[in-house]
C-alpha cells in the first residue's frame, strides 16, 4: 500500500523567530529537498508579511500546511483577566488572518494557555476551565469560520501544560464546538509522553484531526527512535487522514527556543540532516504500510 501524504517541515528546525528573511532563504531549500509544504510559525504579528510569504510559496511550489500559533507567558484564554484574554484573542485572530491570506487550512497550536503554565485541577476546576476556554475561544472560531480556517488544538505533555495533555482531555474540552471549525493537532512528541499508544491516540481522534506534527521521541528526525511509526501512520491513513505530516523540531543553537523547548543538545548531525533524513524516512514508511 502506498499512501502519498504530503510532507512538510517547520522553520523552527533552523530559526526562531521566523521572519520574512528566514523564509526567503529557507523555502527554496525545502522545495529542492522534495518537501511538499511548510508550517509557518507566527510568534508575533509582523514577523513576516502574509503577502510576501504567499509570493515565496508560489515561487517554490510549497503549500502552506498551517500557521502555527505560539503561546508564551501572557497569552491566556483561561484563568486570566479580561485584557489578557482580549489580547490573546486578537493575536489568534491575526493568526487566522495570516492563514487566510496564505490559503492555509488551519491555525495549529496550544491555543488555550501559555506553554509552561501548570497547576493541579480537580474535576470541578477542570470542567470550569474548559467551559471558560470554550467561551473565550468562541469569538476566534467565529472569525475563523468567516475566513475559512480551522483551529487545530494541540495537547501538550505534562511538563508544558496541565490543561490538555491527552486526546481524550482535548475532545472533552472541545465538547460540542462545531467540528468544521475546530479539531485536534496531533504531535508525536507529546503523544509519546502522554498516550499509552500512538495508534490508539490516532484512533480516538479519528474524524477530529485537523493537523499532524511528527518528530522522533527526542524531537529529532522521525524514524531515529523506537516509536511505533508503522502503527501510527497506518492508523492515520485508515482513519481517512489525507493532510500533511509536518516535521517540527528545534535548534539548540538559538538560546531562547532551546530553553523554551528544552533542547539542550544537537538532535541530529545537522539541522539539515534532521529534516532530510526525516523526509526520507517518512516517504519510505508510507510506501510500506500494510
Amino acid at each position: 500500500m502506498t499512501a502519498a501524504l504530503p510532507i512538510g517541515a517547520n522553520p523552527w528546525i533552523w530559526y526562531s523567530p521566523v521572519t520574512g528573511r528566514e523564509l526567503a532563504a529557507l523555502l527554496p531549500r525545502l522545495a529542492g529537498w522534495g518537501f511538499d509544504c511548510v508550517e509557518l510559525p507566527l510568534e508575533n504579528p509582523g514577523d513576516w508579511k502574509p503577502a510576501e510569504a504567499a509570493a515565496l510559496l508560489g515561487g517554490t511550489g510549497l503549500a502552506p500546511a498551517a500557521v502555527v500559533a505560539v503561546m508564551p507567558p501572557g497569552r491566556e484564554l483561561v484563568r486570566a483577566g479580561a485584557r489578557t484574554v482580549q489580547e490573546t484573542q486578537d493575536y489568534l485572530r491575526a493568526c487566522v488572518d495570516a492563514a487566510h491570506a496564505l490559503g492555509a487550512p488551519a491555525v495549529a497550536g496550544p491555543v488555550y494557555s501559555s506553554v509552561g503554565r501548570t497547576g493541579r485541577l480537580d474535576e470541578a476546576a477542570r470542567a470550569e476551565a474548559y467551559r471558560q476556554w470554550r467561551e473565550h475561544l468562541w469569538p476566534v472560531l467565529e472569525h475563523a469560520r468567516d475566513a475559512g480556517v480551522r483551529i487545530a488544538v494541540e495537547p501538550l505533555n505534562r511538563y508544558e501544560t496541565s490543561l490538555f495533555n491527552t486526546v481524550a482531555q482535548t475532545l472533552e474540552g472541545i465538547g460540542d464546538l462545531p467540528g468544521e471549525l475546530i479539531g485536534l493537532a496531533l504531535d508525536t512528541y507529546h503523544q509519546n509522553i502522554e498516550e499509552r499508544s500512538l495508534p490508539g491516540a490516532v484512533r480516538q481522534a479519528r474524524g477530529r484531526i485537523a493537523h499532524v506534527q511528527v518528530c522522533a521521541a527526542d524531537r529529532g528526525a522521525p524514524g531515529a527512535d523506537a516509536l511505533d511509526w508503522p502503527g501510527f501512520l497506518a492508523e492515520l491513513v485508515a482513519g481517512g487522514w489525507g493532510g500533511p505530516l509536518c516535521i517540527e523540531s528545534f535548534t539548540a543553537h538559538n538560546a531562547s527556543i532551546a530553553v523554551a523547548a528544552s533542547v539542550w543538545r544537537p538532535l541530529a548531525e545537522s539541522q539539515d540532516a534532521l529534516a532530510v533524513d526525516g523526509l526520507a524516512f517518512l516517504r519510505g514508511a508510507l510506501t510500506t504500510l500494510p
